[in-house]
């Protein structure tokens, strides 16, 4: 089997664009990844155009391993973003090519699977006014899905600093999401690298009394020291590494011991395969791993395929039943969230397929996300730009 090309579709929303690449063969078998990229898009599908004719025609699918090293190492640029997220969508297109040519899903053919289901936590829900009635109202949706599991940022536009009053106004916003959720539900607090090491343990210690099961991201991912200060001086778990794109560079991280759970995002750190890799190595740190996930159903699949053969994986994050939630109806078999919790899929490969006339609804947008413009857990762009 030889891979004959590949075929890229960009599903639009205001606020993001999801890249979904198959990858085609001449045995008439056809694989599918994805990714999200912000303001990148065009960057990646350049990207893909090139890699196509350099590393991918007349390649073969099931040599999933070369495939990869040759198109991370074989430009020998230092590969980034842009190229390890051109790679997880290959990659991933790939398992699920093996997959259906063995007639079995991908976390058979890395190990087998150790879980049957998979918890989820919800994200995108807190598209409302930034008040502590309307957070309240918007969490108690959540749990009445059958959710048992969320996570928000509630720190507005803040940066490096957070004053008294708006210190105040974020905790009352947390104070309402842990009443309406309740003691059982699990909370996750998401602070996007905002802070200074001194502001985040200040208010993680202001945090401690909602029980928040981690505090994310929170200090700017670039300086591995701040972050293993704030760890030191909090009792609460710290999760991070969505912004990391090469599993090597996380060596730094397990040295330090400054995460308790890590957030690779699968659709770009290289694929399935990588972060497997990752796990493993996450496992004989004693980390939990967490992945990143904020793409479509394809993502979500191919994460899936991640947990069922991952003895450390905590949860999945999803976003597709709040943000966006039309989406949905672009991949077959999408992944549903049914008590709390993904059932894992026992379909040959990643088990969905991409329906290119839906997916042809929703056209490339100019998107544009702004985590510092007042107004951005809104998701609408317009309106985060003052427009």
């Amino acid at each position: 089997m030889r891979i004959t090309g590949i075929s890229t579709h960009v599903v639009g929303t205001p606020w993001r664009n999801l890249t979904y690449v198959q990858v085609h063969t001449d045995e008439g078998i056809t694989g599918v990844g994805e990714t999200r990229m912000l303001g990148r898009t065009d960057a990646l599908l350049g990207y893909l155009r090139e890699a196509e004719t350099n590393h991918l025609a007349g390649s073969d699918p099931f040599a999933v391993e070369e495939l990869v090293r040759r198109m991370k190492y074989g430009d020998y640029g230092r590969a980034g973003e842009i190229v390890m997220s051109g790679i997880a969508c290959v990659e991933m297109a790939c398992w699920d090519i093996k997959g259906k040519a063995l007639g079995v899903p991908v976390w058979q053919l890395l190990g087998g699977k150790v879980t049957d289901r998979v918890k989820a936590y919800a994200n995108g829900w807190y598209t409302v006014e930034r008040t502590p009635e309307a957070f309240h109202k918007a969490a108690s949706t959540v749990v009445e899905r059958g959710y048992r599991a969320l996570k928000l940022d509630p720190f507005g536009t803040g940066h490096f600093e957070l004053d008294h009053a708006e210190t105040l106004h974020s905790l009352s916003l947390v104070e309402a999401v842990r009443d309406a959720i309740g003691p059982e539900t699990e909370l996750l607090v998401e602070m996007h690298g905002r802070f200074s090491p001194a502001t985040a343990v200040r208010i993680a210690g202001e945090l401690e009394r909602f029980h928040p099961s981690w505090l994310e991201e929170p200090v700017p991912p670039e300086n591995l020291k701040a972050l293993a200060k704030v760890a030191e001086k909090t009792r609460l778990p710290i999760a991070t590494g969505e912004r990391i794109h090469d599993r090597i560079e996380f060596r730094e991280l397990f040295e330090s011991q400054a995460a308790d759970i890590i957030q690779p995002d699968v659709g770009h750190i290289g694929g399935i395969g990588e972060a497997r890799k990752l796990a493993a190595t996450a496992e004989t740190h004693y980390v939990l791993i967490a992945p990143h996930n904020v793409g479509g159903s394809v993502l979500t699949a191919a994460s899936l395929q991640l947990a069922g053969c991952t003895p450390n994986f905590k949860i999945l994050e999803h976003f597709n039943d709040f943000a966006d939630a039309e989406i949905k109806k672009v991949v077959k078999g999408a992944p549903q969230v049914v008590d709390g919790y993904f059932q894992l899929s026992h379909e040959p490969g990643l088990g969905v397929e991409l329906d290119t006339d839906a997916a042809a609804e929703f056209p490339q947008q100019q998107a544009h996300f702004d985590l510092w413009a007042e107004g951005w857990e809104k998701r609408d762009p317009s309106g985060g730009r003052g427009e």
